[in-house]
């Protein structure tokens, strides 16, 4: 199996844990507040849905895609509004439909695109793995908010290695997104997986490291946490200020999580 497939896979599989926390909902529940300020259930579900069906456009007709890209505002968050709102307006049932067919066209459109070529995204063009790991980190923070609302402990994988890498490539974004100088070290990351093995990247002999359980680091870049209520230790102070900035995501942070809003390390 290729890398591309098991990346897919893993896709795949964090989909339908997604599905499985809504699957069951009342259609009030649809509407409860989740941690997101202005966000519900339905907002959640209606934003995966319009990311995946980009990313399916993007694999499966890349001129396509370009052309709508072109057609996006200088505005991240009324072009985040626009794309969710189409599928806000359905009903549950409707958009529950919508969204298991916006993953199931972007999952069988990304591996069918050559694990060597790349598919035009938002900010430059990405490998189909590439896109596939964006997807999952899309999966994890939306789903967490999910989970957060319902007051449901998810299952936690080492399919999560997948959204580490992804994370660790895209290292720099929080400064990006501020406006900040990304510093010129090169970061030392040592991260623990659900089944205990050791995750890491960047040179071994760096002054500036982070350590700790993987699922705390995923929860600090899809900002679902503040640092302060996860098991990270950094060493180093840019390290450290890291910790303050880090999201695996383009485009504006976000008001995240307050301390001590999730009173125990990865607990949701």
């Amino acid at each position: 199996m290729t890398q591309l497939q098991d990346v897919i896979s893993a896709l795949a599989a964090d989909g339908d844990e997604v599905d499985g926390l809504i699957a069951g909902l009342e259609d009030a529940q649809w509407a409860l507040p989740t941690p997101a300020p202005g966000w519900t259930i339905a907002h959640q579900v209606a934003h995966l849905t319009a990311t995946f069906r980009m990313a399916a456009l993007a694999a499966a007709d890349p001129e396509a895609f370009k052309g709508m890209a072109a057609r996006l505002g200088p505005d991240f968050d009324a072009n985040v509004q626009a794309a969710l709102s189409r599928f806000l307006a359905e009903p549950p049932a409707g958009l529950l439909g919508n969204w298991r067919a916006a993953r199931e066209a972007a999952e069988t459109a990304l591996a069918a695109v050559p694990a060597d070529q790349v598919v035009p995204w938002l900010v430059r063009p990405l490998p189909p793995a590439i896109l596939a790991c964006a997807g999952m980190m899309e999966l994890f923070g939306h789903g967490q908010d999910i989970a957060d609302t319902l007051g449901v402990q998810r299952q936690r994988t080492d399919r999560l290695q997948y959204l580490v890498a992804f994370a660790v490539r895209t290292w720099d974004f929080g400064y990006l997104a501020r406006g900040l100088d990304v510093p010129d070290a090169e970061f030392r990351f040592e991260l623990t997986g659900p089944s205990g093995a050791l995750w890491a990247f960047g040179p071994d002999d760096s002054t500036q490291k982070v350590t700790g359980p993987a699922v705390d680091f995923c929860l600090l870049v899809t900002r679902r946490r503040h640092r302060d209520d996860l098991a990270l230790v950094a060493t180093g102070a840019q390290a450290d200020h890291w910790l303050d900035i880090a999201q695996a995501y383009r485009g504006p942070a976000g008001a995240g999580r307050t301390p001590g809003q999730f009173a125990t390390p990865h607990a949701a």
